[in-house]
């Protein structure tokens, strides 16, 4: 017999903890999901846009969002999602963004300033598979929860604290 209480699967439990979503119950992680992937489907979005019209100043805008989701609790997104979308959608507040959160918006920020250059530099091909490989990767944890840049994270500072603690 199923438990009524476990509404999402051990697999996507298993990927919102790995972008650091620890310490709550199924039923609060099946509330957040829309809100945790509001943020990568605008992001990818305005990407997408900003590569197809190889227009600089809207892959600029994806660099400032991008960075101050890496500096803040929240995701500049996450406040349209917090004060207007989830009423509309009858779901609770989202909680801070995760540490993994926030590296993935430092990393998406480094990414993006790669391919500005890249366009910037004549480079348009290497520009579009950089742009590419990002937005293919944004997907991913749009429609799946599979963060790679949560994995990568996850690994380093595992294997940081793990020497840390052997070194003691």
């Amino acid at each position: 017999m199923k438990n009524r209480d476990c509404v999402i699967s051990p697999a996507t439990r298993k990927r919102l903890e790995t972008q650091g979503y620890h310490e709550f119950t199924d039923v609060e992680l099946n509330d957040f999901k829309i809100g945790i992937r509001f943020a990568y489907y605008l992001c990818t979005a305005l990407v997408v846009l900003g590569l197809l019209l190889t227009n600089l100043e809207i892959l600029t805008v994806a660099i400032i969002i991008a960075f101050f989701g890496s500096v803040s609790r929240y995701h500049p997104f996450d406040y349209l999602y917090n004060y207007a979308v989830r009423h509309l959608i009858n779901k609770p507040k989202m909680p801070h963004r995760s540490i993994q959160g926030r590296f993935n918006c430092g990393i998406a920020t480094v990414w993006l300033v790669g391919i500005i250059f890249l366009f910037y530099t004549g480079l348009t091909v290497w520009g579009y598979i950089a742009g590419g490989i990002l937005v293919s990767i944004a997907t991913l944890v749009s429609t799946t929860d599979i963060c790679v840049p949560s994995m990568i994270y996850n690994f380093l500072f595992r294997k940081l604290n793990t020497n840390k603690a052997s070194n003691q």
